[in-house]
């Protein structure tokens, strides 16, 4: 293998070990945000894994009459996961997977994880985890059009859906960033990244209230080593929608060379960028209540409409 193929695999090794061993880490920074802006002291950034580790002690449990689609479920959301992070361009457009690592094919995989979780709370046979299943198709329906559509602004200028090119191109050309389209684009994937990552208004990830709770609801009958993985894979999911918004719309940084320099530069970007959007969505839950149900159909519409009229922008402002 040649030296820049070899450095493109070690790229794809650090960026995984970086996002599976930081994910946790990530929840707890949002955590501990949120509890100093409320005059808590907050349980620590380590917490998150003391947790994981002590679920993974524990033996899972399934309730009775479910099938292997509750058991299976978080192994498939888990494996999407790892897949997307695997592909996408966190720290490095040079990837191997860098052809697989289309925006579609993205937008598919994280459907993958909703799907897989969503069946897993119908298969219980809980009055809760349907509940929570309807509300979860519910949201994906309505966040992944979103999804699409913006990214597809972004790909209008750049000739292509593919991830490492729109950062790519961002990077030769960084009028784009400020130009009408990206900057809609950006406001309609942020209220996505909310959505898909289950934070306030859309869902309360600090809340056990069964009538209003979304992704909680789903995972309820999970214990033990199961728990851990959805847990995992959760956080691996928040960390994959900040760092693409991080990526896609402040994309310096990002290495596109193989290097040892570039990509040590790549994952010092990362983290700041990652921990800063997250802090920031952390201290913004502090001030804000979750909405109704009902009113989650209007912010997700109202995101809708900003991928539109990205989209239009990147036509007619040219």
């Amino acid at each position: 293998m040649s030296g820049p193929a070899l450095w493109s695999v070690v790229g794809v090794v650090i960026q995984v070990l970086l996002v599976v061993l930081g994910a946790p880490l990530l929840v707890a920074l949002m955590r501990q945000v949120r509890a100093r802006l409320e005059g808590r002291a907050g349980a620590g950034l380590g917490q998150p894994w003391r947790d994981l580790r002590k679920q993974l002690r524990k033996e899972p449990i399934a309730p009775d009459g479910s099938t292997v689609v509750f058991t299976a479920a978080p192994v498939v959301a888990l494996s999407s996961a790892l897949l997307i992070v695997a592909a996408i361009p966190l720290i490095t457009t040079t990837s191997p997977l860098d052809d697989v690592a289309d925006l579609y094919a993205v937008v598919s995989l994280l459907l993958v994880g909703s799907v897989a979780m969503a069946l897993a709370g119908i298969d219980t046979g809980s009055a809760f985890g349907g509940m929570g299943s309807s509300r979860t198709i519910t949201v994906a329906a309505l966040a992944e059009p979103t999804l699409l559509v913006a990214g597809f602004a972004l790909s209008v200028r750049v000739g292509s859906s593919n991830l490492g090119s729109l950062v790519e191109h961002a990077q030769r050309a960084p009028s784009v960033v400020l130009s009408p389209a990206t900057l809609l684009a950006a406001a309609a994937l942020w209220i996505v990244v909310v959505a898909e990552a289950g934070r306030l208004p859309v869902d309360n990830p600090a809340t056990h209230l069964e009538l209003t709770m979304i992704h909680e609801a789903t995972t309820l009958e999970y214990a033990g080593r199961d728990l851990a993985l959805v847990e995992l894979g959760s956080a691996i999911r928040l960390t994959i929608l900040l760092g693409l918004w991080g990526n896609l719309f402040l994309p310096w940084g990002v290495a596109t060379t193989v290097t040892p320099g570039a990509l040590a530069l790549g994952v010092l970007v990362m983290v700041v960028k990652v921990a800063v959007l997250g802090a920031a969505l952390g201290a913004s839950e502090v001030f804000m209540a979750k909405w109704r149900l009902f009113r989650v159909p209007e912010l997700l519409a109202g995101s809708f409409l900003f991928g539109v009229l990205a989209v239009s922008s990147s036509f007619f402002l040219a």
